[in-house]
Formats: C-alpha cells, sequence, structure tokens
C-alpha cells in the first residue's frame, strides 16, 4: 500500500522535459510573429493615411478656382487622386480652419480619373468660372484676373515599388511562418504529444527513470508481503541478469498482476522500477485505441522499439483488459476489430521472430478470467501474481501510513480499526482516514477522534445518513422489527457472522441496517452458507411473526438470499441432487454464449432445489424467532427508543450465544467463484428504501 513519499511520477521527467522545451520555443516564435504583425500594422498606418489631409468633391473645388485659393496641385497617377496646395493667403480665412496646421500641404485631395480626363475637367471648371463671373456683372478687371488665374499641375507617375511589396510579401510571409511553426510543433511534440497528427502512430507511453528523482521503493509500500515477495526476483533478474542466464536461464518476459482494484498493482509496478533502477515505461491500455485503424498496432511497435533502445528497461501496461480481451468475441464477428489487432501486434512483439532481450513486460488487470489465452501462455506472461486484499497485520501497517499527517486523539486504535475493516482495499483504508479527518474537521475539532474513524468507516460502508427522511409510525415500527429479526437470528446461529451493531435511521438506500464483522477464512461449508442465509432471511421472518404479513423492505435479502443458494447448488456442488458438478466457467469464454450449460430438465431441477433451499432458510428463521418472540420484542421497542443499539444491548436482552465460537485454521486455497459466498467485508443486513410502502 502507498507509502507518503516524494513521488517522481509525478515530477516532468524523460520526454516530459522535451516537452516542455518544444512548448517554449513555440512560445517565443509566436511572439516574435505578434510583433511583426504589429509593426507591419503601424507601418501601414503611418505611410498609408495623413489625418490632416481631407477629401473633398467637384463643387468644394470649382470654388476654390474662383477664389483664386490654389497654388498648385499634384497628380499622383498611382492611386488617381489629385492633391490640392493652397495658397498662403488663402491658409489665413477662416473657412481653411481646420487645415491651417498643415502648411507644407497637400491640404486637400480630389479623387479624378486619368491625367487626361484631369487637364479636360481642369479647362471645364474656368470656363465655367469666368461665366459665372460674367454673369454676376463682375467687372472686366476681375474677369481677366480669372481669366489669367493660373496654377501649376506636376504630373506623379512614380511607384512605391518597396511598400507594395511589403503589402504583398508580408501576409504571404507570414502565413508561411505560421505553417512552419505548425509543422514543427506537430513533429515535434514526441511519443504522446496530443493533437499531433504526424505522430498519431507513436507511442504514448511516459519514461521515468533515476533522473527523474527518486523512485517508489519496496519500502515504501505497506502490506503485499507476499506480492513484494515474488516480485522481488524479477528485480533480481534486471540487476544481475548473469546470475540466471550462466546457467542457461532466461529472463522471464512478462509479469501481470491481478487483483481485486485498489490493492496496489500499480504503485507495486513503479516500485520494481524503483528498486531496479532502469528506464519505466508507464501507459494505459487505453492509450492505445485510436479511432484510425492501425494506429494501436503502430503504437505497440514504436513502443518495443523504444524500449529495446533503452534495455534493460520495463514496460508496464495498466488494465490490459482494455486490449487483451479474448478475441473473437466480438457479437458482430465478421467486423475488422482494431483492438484485437492491437493485441496480434502485442502478442507478436512479445513473442514473435524478433527478440526483446532486457525488455520486461509488467501488466496489471482485475479481470484476468477475460483475458486471450494466447497473451497468458508460457513465453509471454511467464508469470501472474495475486495481488490480494490485506489480511489483519497489513491492514494495520496501512492505518499506520495513512494517519502520518493526521492529528490523531489518544484513543484511537489502530490494531482495532484494522479487525473493523475486514475486506479493505488500500484505497478504501485511505478513504476512510481522509473521511474520518473531514468529519472531525466538519465538527470543529481538534483531533480525529476514535469516534469519527467509526463514523467514517459507516459512511463508507453504509453511505451518507437520512436524518431527513420521512417516516409514517407503521414503517418505522416494520423497519425496527425487521432489524431486530436480523439481530435475533444471527445472534442464535453458530456460523452466523458476529453482530456489532443495528440502526433504524436511514442511510443511503437503507433504511435501516446491521453491521456485521464476518470471519476471515478462505473456505466455506454447507452449515455456514446455511446460517447465513438465514441470518439473511430472518428480517421478512421477523415482519410475517408479528404483523402476520410481510412488506416489500426485504428486496436486498432475498437477492443476495438467491444468488447465494444458486451458487451452492450451481457453482459449489453442494446439493445432493444435482451432485458434484458445477457449471461455473472461470475462464470467461462463454461470454457471448446465449445457450446454457445444462439441459432443460436440469435447469427445472435447479430452481426447484434453489427454491426448497431458500424456503427451508425462511421456515428455519421463523421457528427460532416464534421461540424468542418476547425478546424479539424487546430488541425492537430498544431500537425504537435509541435508534441505534450495539451488540452489548443484545447480550443484555438474549443472553450469552448459546455455544462457543470457534476458529478452526483453514486452508489458504484458492476459490474463484463469481459470487463469494463470505465477500469478508463488513456486512450490512440492509432494508431497500424503495420498497416499503
Amino acid at each position: 500500500m502507498p507509502q507518503k513519499t516524494n513521488n517522481p511520477f509525478n515530477k516532468i521527467g524523460g520526454n516530459q522535459g522535451k516537452h516542455k522545451n518544444n512548448k517554449d520555443k513555440t512560445s517565443a516564435m509566436l511572439s516574435y510573429v505578434y510583433i511583426l504583425i504589429a509593426v507591419a500594422i503601424g507601418l501601414y498606418l503611418l505611410m498609408s493615411t495623413n489625418t490632416a489631409v481631407q477629401e473633398i468633391d467637384n463643387t468644394q473645388f470649382k470654388q476654390m478656382v474662383e477664389n483664386r485659393d490654389i497654388e498648385h496641385v499634384e497628380y499622383v497617377s498611382k492611386n488617381h487622386r489629385t492633391n490640392i496646395y493652397l495658397t498662403k493667403e488663402a491658409l489665413k480665412q477662416s473657412r481653411y480652419e481646420s487645415v491651417k496646421k498643415n502648411m507644407e500641404g497637400p491640404q486637400y485631395f480630389l479623387s479624378v480619373g486619368d491625367y487626361a480626363s484631369f487637364q479636360e475637367e481642369l479647362k471645364d471648371v474656368k470656363a465655367n468660372a469666368i461665366k459665372k463671373a460674367m454673369a454676376a456683372d463682375t467687372t472686366l478687371q476681375e474677369v481677366d484676373l480669372i481669366d489669367s488665374y493660373d496654377f501649376p499641375v506636376k504630373q506623379d507617375n512614380s511607384r512605391s515599388w518597396g511598400w507594395e511589396l511589403m503589402i504583398w510579401f508580408l501576409p504571404t510571409l507570414l502565413i508561411i511562418v505560421m505553417m512552419i511553426m505548425w509543422m514543427r510543433n506537430m513533429r515535434g511534440g514526441g511519443p504522446g504529444a496530443s493533437g499531433n497528427i504526424f505522430s498519431i502512430g507513436k507511442s504514448k507511453a511516459q519514461e521515468f527513470d533515476e533522473k527523474s528523482g527518486q523512485l517508489v521503493t519496496f519500502k515504501d509500500v505497506a502490506g503485499l508481503e507476499g506480492a513484494k515477495f515474488e516480485i522481488e526476483e524479477v528485480v533480481d533478474f534486471l540487476k544481475n541478469p548473469k546470475k540466471y542466464t550462466v546457467l542457461g536461464g532466461k529472463i522471464p518476459k512478462g509479469v501481470l498482476l491481478v487483483g481485486p482494484p485498489g490493492t496496489g498493482k500499480t504503485l507495486l509496478a513503479k516500485a520494481v522500477a524503483g528498486e531496479a533502477k532502469v528506464p519505466f515505461f508507464s501507459l494505459s491500455g487505453s492509450d492505445f485505441v485510436e479511432m484510425f485503424v492501425g494506429v494501436g498496432a503502430s503504437r505497440v511497435r514504436d513502443l518495443f522499439k523504444t524500449a529495446k533502445e533503452k534495455a534493460p528497461c520495463i514496460i508496464f501496461i495498466d488494465e490490459i483488459d482494455a486490449i487483451g480481451r479474448a478475441r473473437g468475441k466480438n457479437a458482430m464477428s465478421n467486423v475488422n476489430d482494431e483492438r484485437e489487432s492491437t493485441l496480434n501486434q502485442l502478442l507478436t512483439e512479445m513473442d514473435g521472430f524478433s527478440t526483446n532481450a532486457g525488455v520486461i513486460i509488467m501488466a496489471a488487470t482485475n479481470r484476468a478470467d477475460i483475458l486471450d489465452r494466447a497473451l497468458l501462455r508460457a513465453g509471454r506472461f511467464d508469470r501472474q501474481i495475486q495481488v490480494e486484499l490485506p489480511n489483519l497485520n497489513e491492514r494495520r501497517g496501512i492505518f499506520g501510513v495513512h494517519v502520518r499527517n493526521i492529528k490523531i486523539g489518544p484513543d484511537v486504535d489502530l490494531d482495532f480499526f484494522a479487525k473493523q475493516t475486514p475486506g479493505f482495499s488500500g484505497a478504501d483504508i485511505a478513504n476512510v482516514c481522509n473521511e474520518a479527518a473531514l468529519i472531525a474537521a466538519r465538527n470543529n475539532k481538534e483531533y480525529v477522534e476514535k469516534e469519527d474513524f467509526l463514523a467514517a468507516v459507516d459512511r463508507i460502508i453504509g453511505g451518507l445518513e437520512r436524518r431527513g427522511s420521512v417516516f409514517t409510525p407503521e414503517e418505522k415500527r416494520a423497519v425496527a422489527y425487521h432489524e431486530s429479526g436480523h439481530a435475533t437470528v444471527s445472534w442464535l446461529l453458530r456460523y452466523a457472522a458476529p453482530l456489532v451493531k443495528v440502526t433504524i435511521v436511514p442511510r443511503g438506500k437503507a433504511l435501516g441496517a446491521a453491521w456485521y464483522l464476518p470471519e476471515e477464512r478462505q473456505l466455506t461449508n454447507y452449515d455456514q452458507l446455511v446460517d447465513e442465509m438465514t441470518a439473511l432471511l430472518g428480517g421478512r421472518a421477523a415482519e410475517e411473526v408479528i404483523f402476520g404479513k410481510v412488506s416489500t423492505g426485504a428486496l436486498n435479502d432475498l437477492e443476495r438470499t438467491s444468488k447465494m443458494a444458486y451458487a451452492m447448488v450451481v457453482y459449489y456442488g453442494l446439493d445432493k441432487k444435482i451432485g458434484n458438478v458445477s457449471y461455473y466457467d472461470s475462464t470467461g469464454q462463454q461470454e457471448f454464449a446465449f445457450g446454457k450449460p445444462y439441459s432443460e430438465k436440469t435447469a427445472q431441477d435447479i430452481d426447484q432445489q434453489v427454491h426448497d433451499l431458500v424456503e427451508s432458510c425462511y421456515a428455519r428463521a421463523k421457528e427460532i424467532l416464534s421461540n424468542h418472540k418476547e425478546q424479539l420484542e424487546q430488541l425492537a421497542s430498544l431500537l425504537l427508543e435509541r435508534e441505534v443499539i450495539f451488540a452489548e444491548d443484545v447480550e443484555r436482552i438474549l443472553g450469552n450465544r448459546p455455544f462457543e465460537q470457534t476458529n478452526s485454521e483453514t486452508i489458504p486455497i484458492d476459490t474463484t467463484s463469481p459470487e463469494k459466498p463470505q465477500t469478508n467485508e463488513p456486512d450490512i443486513q440492509a432494508t431497500d428504501n424503495n420498497t416499503l410502502s
């Protein structure tokens, strides 16, 4: 289980440093491009506009000619406009107040056609000015002045080639620069670069080595003693390969970590890399999956090519079942499955014609039964290591790790909580510690106390309390007798799990719950299963004994009892009529099989035997409660009064359990099953909140 260390896997290392440098270069180039664009825009505004020059129309131009205000004009052929320069005497007049600041000129411009048409238009303007003066009875002297009035007309045929080239060249340059940056970014992202169309077939594995920082070691892993013992040999292979090859042995090619979620499989793989001090390539099975055909196989090839260059090294594929599912299980069998192509390439790389000297593949999954058999054969994943849930001593160590940074009170006994959490994984224990700290903070406490940890365990197992739920008196009484029935029957049965507490406070989806502390055992016999089923049915039996009728509140009890009875008959061979046969497929090869592995007659026999088994347990529960009806009513009354009662209260009413609980030694063998009869978790007999009416 995880120790709190300086984890280098959260830092940038290997290819990640290159990604950072590429990002810095891209940012610098973008800055230069932005500066270039700003300079170009500024030059354009500076050279192409002059805020003091105003445009006029033909009427205004004629008025200027009549008033003899024009000193000279300049025809600019490149933009077909005429710049007008006024005389100094005219600029002193008030009508030109807006252009007085522009003494050097031009002060105005007139948009015209070509030069010849402008000359003709200018003659017409002068002729019209003379006619207008004569029609207004102007003196002959003034008419002569108008007739003799003339101003130079200059012609500018030059072209600003530099500026025109800049106008055409600058946008083209910007487009070329941006394309180069885009291409460089696409190619320079390296393996795993997001959005990289040119490296889409590259592996997304992240590389870590001892240069990245202090790696996780076995000292940083609490619990998992059995798994660590098995996997230490792999580390020895990488450290001292000649020790084994000199005798003719070969280093294992693959190690598969199998276990429930949250048990520390990924952390154990990191610890192997830290102990061996070799490059470590980490990625998930889903990293091979892509919408494009052939990408997964290409990424597998690139991954092994990179790993061979840095051998000896470790490749770790987390959740390998994403690509390692058994082939031929697709319901659409005629479809070219990209996932199967990726798996074929992985099988070839692991044990094909190519040699992977010094490259060890590690993978983790909690669904080993659905993996392809070719992936699990010798020569590929040579070793399968079971990473099981922690035992009592390991849970004690895991609690010690996760409370290091928590201010715990003097009443906190970690041994007690290790006993209270059978079946918890390392992730579950971390969640308990964190939840306890949050509960203590919510109540403004200075330390995390024992009751906070107990509340955290209840919160994780049963859900959040729903104090605001509204019950009718009849419903609350029914729930109280239901839970009292569970408590009474389990207390009087030899192999039922020991009771911890009973509550009628709604929590999660349950209207009431009974907490049990099951025995940690590897094997379960017929009598133990029957006692557990009888205890499960104690709630419904209590309703019938007291009220003479039953409610829908036993949905969860009936579901669990039915599954347990079915497993006893069909999987474990514990029924005399069906016999010593099992119809369970541990290989997972019948995933898409629509038929049952037994005949219709056998199916009828199975249904009948399951029904008889459940009914016999129910009749047994009713008999027990009928014989202890008075104690049942006392227990229900106490529960209605307090809402929560503990094992001490049950013992005071029912007395000591009528047998001595013994814990015999069990043989530690694996009993793989789809529905384990004993979950090794704090058990809850729950009343479903959607069923009571």
